[in-house]
């Protein structure tokens, strides 16, 4: 079975349903009681690349306290290896705020707990296992963790998500095999945003890695590689939530690129995934 490894953070997701936006100086009651649930980008690229197939692991910190007993039972029950998942003594675990509107647009505040942040060394130790096919990673770690990603993954094929830590910049970009962001993310490092989302991600491709997509919402993802550049659209569903969709989305073009499957037909594949995602609010 292929090997997926993803190198990132896990965190409590912590959500809300709300009716609008919260006006300044009053209470903004929620539409439904909040829901405690395990999250993390990371976290949720491991869960999806395992439900699609794959021997996924994922290299992480939590805190040594009750949300991280949880997040370690939620990883186990989904068979995700957590030989590289470790629970820091003393450290309490990150927290993320999600609200999400009757659209099922999200806004999304992230407590992170600087003890819990991987470093070069922790990262270096737990890629040393068994190989595996990707490597998915945070490009927004600490830059000694990235740094440490790039020198010690091991692995045929490196995947870059996120914008990279400032002291890094878009020259994180060029050791990696394919990078994925989605619109925001990629206006952000190219200084501009795109109507079209196919001109982002061939923009994205001339800062050096191999192969670019972004993800665009409900108009699908769009690819560039040294093949072709073009955008696979996604069905029309009503939104229930899209917190975690673009992960749903990572993990599953990750594994399916572990079974070496063509970066077209693996990207509408995460397509299709993040859109049940999207519709149920649940990952299948």
């Amino acid at each position: 079975m292929p090997r997926v490894a993803v190198v990132g953070r896990a965190n409590i997701d912590i959500t809300v349903r709300i009716p609008g936006p919260p006006v300044p100086g009053r209470t903004t009651f929620a539409s439904s009681p909040a829901t405690t649930t395990a999250g993390g980008k990371s976290l949720n690229q491991a869960l999806a690349a395992s439900r699609t197939g794959v021997h996924a692991s994922l290299i992480a910190n939590a805190g040594d306290d009750h949300w991280g007993t949880f997040l370690y039972r939620t990883l186990t029950d989904a068979t995700v290896d957590v030989s590289g998942f470790h629970l820091v003594p003393s450290a309490p675990t990150g927290i993320a705020l999600i609200e999400v509107d009757p659209d099922g647009e999200n806004r999304i505040i992230l407590a992170r707990t600087p003890n819990t942040e991987l470093t070069g060394e922790q990262v270096s130790s737990r890629l040393a296992g068994p190989r595996a096919s990707v490597v998915v990673t945070q490009l927004d770690l600490p830059p000694d963790a990235v740094d440490a990603v790039f020198r010690h993954h091991r692995a045929p094929m490196l995947i870059g998500n996120l914008v990279p830590h400032p002291t890094l910049g878009p020259a994180a970009l060029a050791p990696l095999d394919l990078f994925v962001a989605n619109e925001a993310e990629a206006a952000a490092i190219l200084g501009r945003h795109h109507d079209d989302p196919t001109v982002a991600a061939r923009e994205l491709r001339e800062l050096g890695p191999s192969a670019a997509v972004v993800t665009a919402g409900p108009r699908g993802a769009a690819y560039s590689d040294a093949h072709d550049t073009a955008l696979v659209p996604a069905h029309h569903v009503t939104a229930i939530n899209t917190s975690g969709a673009g992960d749903t989305f990572l993990g599953t073009l990750a594994a399916r690129l572990a079974h070496q499957i063509p970066l077209s037909h693996a990207v509408a594949d995460g397509v299709a995934a993040a859109t049940t995602f999207v519709s149920s609010g649940v990952q299948r």
